[in-house]
């Protein structure tokens, strides 16, 4: 699968996609230059080893940087291609924040040549390609940059969104298909021929603005089917009635696939994209608006669960608030994965340990050590079998594969708060 016609690759940004991409690149022996700011993550990564967790991933670095095929650095240097793979987060009422985005395309300006192509990968809002343009073109009035379908470009500019899913990138990124969006024909040619050093599905073309959008769609279309699902569970409380029963039930319809409901959304992702669509387009973009509202919703609601289970055991004990421990079982956004970004279950224990403070036990086998935010406020990161032990109140927040294989027995004196199902059948 190894396309002469890319020799060097330059990814900026080692992160949970930029990583497993220059990996992937280097693989077919391809030089890679890895470009991040994290002084530790450039560290990690020339010594052969990896400062995230994904299956796989390590012996493909391993690999690659003992063949001498990736090397990261803090500097951009010179290469062909140019994969830029950097947070997108949103600021203040969910406004996109491209920040990192320009400070990435500032970085490597100095060091373009004509010929290069620069494709963006990162989950942008619509139009987000156009305006990287914009930056280019002040950061380098020296080269010519596409505008219109007609230009002849000095550089070539497409938009690729990463379409992974997290515990399956390696193989992911060589088996999914992926969308191409050039600004012009001949920069979409570009970019497939970079991706077809090693994407083994299709690679579908279009223009940028609509790439942008489909990256923007699949997740706002997902994240309305989680709502959906975690509305039902708030009703299916309401009416004591089994909400994971219910779904098993209703999904032997055979147009009917329910979700399974959850403490909320998180994720750099499905909790983030929907958001760049309702600010483009707040009028009309009811449906997708109100998704995020009920998944964001949710995590309340978990905690309105606890805080009643806490107060029980206290009444029925007889000791104080203060004496209930609490058992939370998961921080990860989904499961069997040690990623933490915009994670519900992280939320509804940073909320529950400032109430609570100091009777929080957490439990995630995907990490070893809190975040800061958490061991100040007093939670302990103990076992599975201690936090159980120890607490009145357990609570399940991920369906970590740690969790699913044990079916522990549970006092009379515990209460237990699924919010995945994993315990109650």
């Amino acid at each position: 699968m190894q396309n002469s016609k890319v020799a060097t690759v330059s990814v900026v940004g080692l992160g949970y996609i930029g990583l497993p991409a220059a990996a992937m690149f280097a693989s077919r022996k391809v030089k890679v230059i890895g470009i991040d700011v994290n002084q530790h993550a450039i560290d990690t990564i020339n010594s052969g080893k990896i400062h995230i967790v994904e299956p796989e991933l390590d012996l493909l670095v391993h690999a690659a940087v003992t063949e001498g095929y990736l090397r990261a650095s803090t500097v951009p240097e010179p290469a062909e291609a140019f994969v830029i793979a950097v947070p997108t987060p949103f600021k203040g009422d969910y406004e996109p924040d491209l920040s990192y985005i320009k400070a990435a395309v500032s970085s490597i300006a100095p060091v373009l040549e004509r010929g290069n192509v620069i494709i963006l990968e990162s989950t942008s809002p619509v139009g987000t390609t156009e305006q990287m343009i914009k930056w280019l073109t002040e950061a380098r009035p020296d080269l010519r940059f596409p505008m219109s379908a007609t230009d002849k470009p000095d550089v070539h500019i497409a938009y690729c969104p990463e379409r992974v899913l997290p515990g399956q990138v390696v193989r992911e990124l060589v088996q999914n298909d992926r969308i191409i969006g050039g600004i012009t024909p001949a920069c979409s040619e570009r970019a497939v021929d970079v991706y077809r050093v090693f994407v083994a599905g299709e690679l579908l073309v279009t223009d940028a603005r609509t790439a942008e959008m489909s990256k923007l769609t699949e997740n706002a279309f997902r994240d309305a089917n989680i709502a959906f699902a975690n509305e039902l569970s708030l009703i299916c409380d309401r009416l004591n009635i089994n909400v994971w029963e219910l779904i098993k039930l209703a999904n032997h319809h055979p147009r009917v696939n329910i979700l399974q409901p959850g403490p909320g959304v998180g994720g750099h992702c499905i909790a983030v994209d929907p958001w760049f669509i309702v600010h483009s387009a707040p009028d009309v973009a009811k449906l997708i608006r109100q998704a995020r509202e009920t998944n964001n919703a949710k995590p309340r609601w978990v905690e309105g669960k606890v805080v009643d289970a806490i107060r029980s055991v206290a009444s029925s004990q007889g000791i104080s608030e203060a004496a209930v421990k609490v058992g939370c079982f998961g921080l990860a956004f989904k499961a069997n994965i040690d990623d933490l970004r915009e994670s519900p279950s992280l939320d509804i224990v940073h909320t529950l340990a400032k109430e609570y403070r100091g009777q929080l036990i957490a439990v995630e086998p995907n990490i070893n050590e809190l975040p800061s935010s958490l061991k100040d406020l007093g939670v302990q990161l103990q076992d599975i079998q201690t936090a159980i032990a120890e607490c009145h109140v357990v609570v399940m927040l991920v369906d970590h594969q740690e969790f699913m294989e044990l079916k522990p027995e549970f006092r009379k004196d515990q209460i237990l708060v699924d919010a995945k199902g994993v315990w109650l059948n």
